[in-house]
């Protein structure tokens, strides 16, 4: 079979191309070098030019010097999208240190294990949610936490509408080891010099359960994001002027939101519109107000998107680029919101990407002018797909459905702390090139047009997050009340898929609406709160294979038959 038979539709995109030696910071610091009064990133009304953005970072860099911060170390960033985290992000990085992002939303146990298995000694968060963090200093590598109070930061309207809305957030204690975000920054002296770091060297730790479930740190490097940023840029078709700017929704402890929606925007010069909590009437507003010349989200947005009313009579042809990844966008979405665009004057139609964070973010993309029903596209530049037989490294004929496989610069380095799960997903095969393994079942047309299916593992995605049941049934199970559990996602019309729980409770619980708040708030306290299961349903007990594991495709079916759905088949190669 032909290298890449996709060669042919790239049109106005090379085949490859020349990626930065340096690292994320010596790319923003040339994106930035003369353009000093360009506007960087925009954060609740406020406007902060490319010669702010370097100077709070090279402020920043210094202050956690003073902290003891250097090349190799660790530093935990565990924010939303604000002015702290982009700064950060990047003083860290020109430090040649390591930035470990972490959803904020994350419970006590994940921050606990993404503390000790990442061994960041230093964690910046927000005020509301250091509770997270509370005790860890003994028992983990934990030393400082710097605590971001993000009212200091706005207008005094602002700030009265956020204490308001915040009034019932856990009031924080300030410890010997945290120190106030404002107190941390004053450390810094001077200009801190820049690290002797390159390409290739560690930058980036993002949290994913990869493709068995279990939550690991993907290693990424500099080249890794450069590579992604620079690719997606280019494959986009788009040159990005001063009058550009993307509405940056997507959170950046993810790593679509992260490369694409900050670092691409960044290092193309163009503004970042930072939005730190997201609801569909904001963004509404948002894109109203802000005129954004881009767009990037999950297919939930975009289902938020065209329902919402304050868009009916909204022109909409300031925009440019609308991207859609982290989740299948379904081909009566994508045809939906086409609709909804060209009705308000938008030229541009959704494009989809698909991806992991074992590389990034996307590696393939639909392209501009060309797209096949129910395709996720044609790599990007210097990037190959090949569909192997399921279990081996053998490649198989177009047409045929196996696992999806990619090799590329974005391809991860590893997975922290697990060899034998990084080898079990990093494979050199017979060609001598390192493919990646997804875990994902697809196609490759003889055009070489890719066709996800969907995740050969068990898997749930609700609105556009990696959810894992075994994860939530080993919490659930850990309950007093229950004996056993399974955990599925059933349709949702928002959230594509919500989580449900099934529950086999001890004999002497009672089966009532009160057990359910128990269990519930348990769960709150033991899983990300996008992961709380939204429905519990109590079972006499679980339905069982032959071979004694729980059938938990049975309960798939009798949920979809309940709901007058097709059942969803098991997927078998």
């Amino acid at each position: 079979m032909d290298d890449a038979p996709w060669m042919k539709h790239y049109g106005n995109v090379p085949s490859t191309l020349k990626y930065p030696e340096g690292t994320l910071y010596d790319v923003l610091k040339d994106a930035a070098t003369g353009q000093d009064d360009r506007c960087a990133y925009e954060f609740m009304g406020k406007r902060v030019p490319y010669s702010k953005l370097m100077a709070d970072i090279d402020m920043a860099a210094s202050s956690l010097i003073a902290l003891g911060v250097g090349k190799g170390d660790k530093v935990m960033i565990c924010l939303p999208n604000t002015p702290h985290a982009v700064t950060m992000f990047y003083a860290i990085n020109k430090l040649g240190a390591v930035a470990v992002m972490v959803h904020p939303l994350s419970s006590k146990n994940e921050i606990e294990f993404y503390l000790k298995d990442s061994g960041s000694r230093i964690a910046i968060t927000m005020d509301r949610f250091c509770w997270a963090f509370d005790g860890f200093e003994s028992v983990t590598p934990l030393e400082r936490l710097i605590v971001v109070d993000i009212a200091k930061g706005l207008n005094p309207l602002l700030k009265l509408v956020y204490k308001i809305k915040t009034r019932n957030a856990p009031k924080v204690v300030m410890k010997d080891h945290m120190i106030p975000w404002e107190d941390a920054i004053e450390l810094g002296f001077g200009n801190a010099e820049k690290a002797d770091t390159s390409a290739k060297d560690l930058a980036v730790i993002l949290y994913t359960g990869g493709t068995t479930g279990k939550s690991k740190g993907v290693l990424l490097s500099n080249l890794n994001f450069n590579a992604t940023a620079l690719q997606t840029y280019r494959m986009g078709e788009y040159e990005i002027t001063e009058k550009d700017s993307m509405l940056g929704v997507l959170p950046i402890f993810h790593g679509f939101g992260l490369c694409i929606g900050m670092h691409m925007t960044l290092m193309h010069s163009a503004r970042l519109i930072l939005v730190p909590v997201f609801s569909p009437n904001t963004y509404a507003k948002l894109i109203k107000k802000k005129k954004p010349t881009f767009i990037a989200g999950v297919p939930t947005l975009f289902e938020l998107m065209i329902r919402n009313k304050s868009l009916n009579r909204t022109n909409l042809s300031f925009l440019r680029g609308i991207f859609v990844g982290g989740d299948t966008l379904t081909v009566e979405l994508k045809r939906k919101v086409d609709i909804f665009l060209q009705e308000r004057g938008c030229k541009s139609t959704i494009r989809e990407g698909y991806g992991l964070t074992e590389c990034v973010t996307a590696s393939c993309l639909t392209p501009k002018f060309e797209y096949r029903t129910g395709s996720i596209g044609i790599p990007f530049s210097d990037t190959f797909y090949k569909i192997v037989a399921v279990g081996t490294t053998e490649e198989i004929p177009y047409g045929t459905d196996g696992e999806i496989c990619v090799s590329g610069p974005s391809v991860m380095i590893g997975y922290n702390n697990e060899p034998s799960e990084t080898a079990d997903v990093l494979k050199t095969h017979a060609d001598g090139k390192l493919w990646l393994h997804t875990g994902d079942a697809g196609m490759m047309d003889d055009e070489g047009f890719i066709y996800f299916r969907q995740r050969i593992k068990r898997m749930i995605i609700s609105s556009g997050y990696n959810i894992y049941p075994s994860q939530i049934e080993n919490v659930l199970d850990s309950h007093p009340f229950i004996q056993s559990s399974c955990v599925i996602g059933v349709p949702d019309e928002v959230r594509i898929q919500s989580v449900k729980a099934f529950v086999v409770l001890n004999d002497d619980v009672e089966t009532s609406d009160a057990t359910k708040h128990k269990i519930t708030k348990y769960c709150k306290e033991h899983v990300a709160k996008y992961a709380v299961p939204s429905e519990i349903e109590f079972i006499s007990e679980l339905p069982m294979t032959k071979v004694g594991k729980v059938a938990y495709t049975e309960l798939e079916k009798m949920e979809m038959d309940k709901k007058g759905l097709s059942a969803k088949e098991e997927y078998s190669i």
